[in-house]
């Protein structure tokens, strides 16, 4: 099997859900999805559901870019998929650049995340159009972005995170709860919580809060629950990531496997890992 070209983009977490407010804030995490550009023979993209990486093509060729002909995809990710962690934007993310690194075409971070947003409306994966979440898969740090704003001009508001904290996803299975733009509206308030916090430049309590007002909106109790819980046992920060049912917990080294044992008695799988560094995003784009 010959590789012709690879790209590597990370998962991430949500600091604000962008139905909320129209404003959208997520955070990459060093759970990463590399795809490469190979010749045959063909093989099947296991978790490739929504056929967005046949979106990704259509979306490079509409935009005149190089046509390279027959080619096949070979992706390896451990960022699990449909639970609120960005897999859809990493997986995106990841073939631009691969086709970006066959073609020489030199594509900014901007143009790729702009072509991301581009492939998963496409592919109808995504219901907020999902830039923070590009952005995420991208660079470190968190960014408060406007979804309606081309990529270069979106980012409205950006900051770093420590990264000597962990984070530990809890892992609930498929989501069940539905996700509502009505019922987002109606806790908008909540939201606003969320909001607050980023601009003041506290981007965990922005967690917790943007936590609370997902699960209120997706009326998942547990979640609820499992949030508080956690925060009782030492955590920093906790609250659901995207639409869920994945519950992000932000701790202190010295209490990390307190926190594993709780998620763990709710019946979770439980990934420990950190936000993504200038270091960690440099390894992924090579």
């Amino acid at each position: 099997m010959n590789v012709l070209g690879s790209g590597s983009a990370n998962g991430g977490i949500s600091l604000l859900h962008a139905f909320g407010l129209g404003r959208g804030s997520s955070v990459g995490i060093e759970l990463s999805t590399r795809v490469s550009i190979v010749e045959g023979p063909n093989r099947e993209v296991v978790g490739d559901y929504h056929r967005l990486l046949d979106a990704v093509i259509s979306t490079w060729n509409s935009e005149g870019l190089p046509n390279h002909g027959m080619f096949y995809w070979k992706v390896e990710s451990n960022v699990p998929i449909g639970q609120g962690l960005k897999s859809s934007s990493a997986l995106a993310c990841a073939a631009l650049r691969a086709l970006d690194s066959i073609s020489w075409t030199g594509l900014s971070v901007e143009e790729i995340a702009d072509l991301a947003v581009t492939s998963q409306k496409l592919a109808k994966c995504t219901i907020t159009g999902s830039l923070d979440d590009a952005w995420s898969s991208l660079s470190c740090g968190w960014k408060l972005v406007d979804p309606e704003l081309p990529a270069s001009q979106s980012v409205l508001l950006e900051g770093e995170m420590d990264p000597g904290l962990e984070v530990l996803i809890g892992l609930r299975g498929i989501r069940s709860s539905t996700v509502s733009r009505e019922k987002f509206s109606e806790n908008s308030h909540l939201f606003e919580r969320s909001l607050a916090s980023i601009v003041n430049g506290a981007p965990l309590e922005a967690l917790s809060a943007n936590g609370l007002a997902v699960a209120a909106s997706t009326e998942d109790f547990d979640a609820l629950r499992i949030c508080n819980h956690s925060i009782a046992h030492g955590a920093i920060a906790s609250g659901m990531s995207g639409s869920g049912p994945a519950i992000a917990v932000i701790c202190y080294e010295s209490d990390k496997e307190t926190i594993i044992a709780n998620l763990s008695d709710f019946g979770m799988d439980v990934i420990s890992t950190r936000f993504s560094t200038t270091e960690s995003v440099v390894e992924e784009v090579h």
